[in-house]
């Protein structure tokens, strides 16, 4: 793998000035890299993206410990602004575009911190419409009034429009059929080799993001407790009992995932 683009070392992240939720995470993500972050639900995955990307603050949570480097230089005092103007962008969970905008009008807002030409943004778009043809024939449509993938679709492409060096992508699978989400992690995939965007994808779904990874974290309840390279992971006996359901004498019911979690040699 190739230098660190991003190092995220021991950082501690509390809300309320009382719920500790991060733990001591450390992680790191090459340039032209593709890293997941992988863990269910309430493990800390957004957190640890909102602390990269500095939008805490909205959420009453702060980093009380460690550090987070970019290009080999703290960020922790930039705004998310600044962040975006230095190529570190977050699509957030959930998609949040805006509805009451057209397609083409949500990606136009990733160009806000640009100050580009018409003939840039011209050029921006088609940059866009080049990688998500069904957005170029939903360009002029209320985005509220587009389907899940559309709009996740529409949550990335606006990313690519600020001209990203990084892109911090949260769930994009979520509450999107099979279909849909092999199409975006072949996009992502896409943008990754030909344009260098290195990506740290927060992600659920693991067996789906272990394929489209180079290297994969494990978080539970705030802690890194496995990492190593996706395919290295993705073989892993643990990982495929605890977070694919796949045992060596085959698959599990869920009612054994009491007795899983009594084993977990890590809590």
């Amino acid at each position: 793998m190739s230098s660190p683009l991003l190092v995220v070392s021991g950082i501690e992240v509390i809300y309320n000035h009382v719920i500790l939720v991060l733990k001591g995470v450390s992680l790191q993500v090459p340039e032209g890299g593709v890293v997941a972050l992988l863990g269910g639900n309430g493990a800390g995955k957004t957190t640890t993206l909102r602390a990269i990307s500095n939008l805490l603050k909205g959420e009453r949570g702060e980093v009380t410990k460690g550090s987070i480097r970019y290009r080999d230089e703290p960020i922790a005092h930039l705004t998310p602004a600044d962040l975006v103007k230095r190529g570190v962008i977050q699509v957030m969970e959930g998609r949040r575009c805006f509805g009451h905008l057209t397609v083409e009008e949500n990606l136009l807002t990733g160009t806000y911190t640009r100050n580009l030409s018409r003939a840039d943004t011209a050029v921006a778009l088609e940059r866009v419409y080049h990688y998500f043809p069904r957005l170029k024939t939903r360009r002029a449509s209320q985005a509220g009034y587009t389907s899940g993938g559309e709009q996740q679709m529409t949550a990335v492409g606006r990313a690519l429009m600020a001209n990203p060096k990084m892109i911090l992508l949260d769930e994009p699978s979520m509450g999107l059929a099979p279909q849909i989400v092999a199409e975006i992690f072949a996009i992502v995939r896409d943008l990754n080799q030909k344009e260098k965007v290195s990506f740290l994808l927060a992600e659920q779904n693991t067996n789906v993001a272990l394929r489209n990874a180079d290297y994969g974290y494990i978080l539970e309840n705030g802690r890194i407790v496995m990492d190593g390279p996706a395919r290295d992971l993705a073989e892993n006996e643990d990982v495929k009992e605890f977070y694919l359901g796949v045992a060596k004498e085959g698959r599990k019911s869920f009612r054994d995932i009491k007795s899983y979690r009594r084993r977990k040699r890590w809590l």
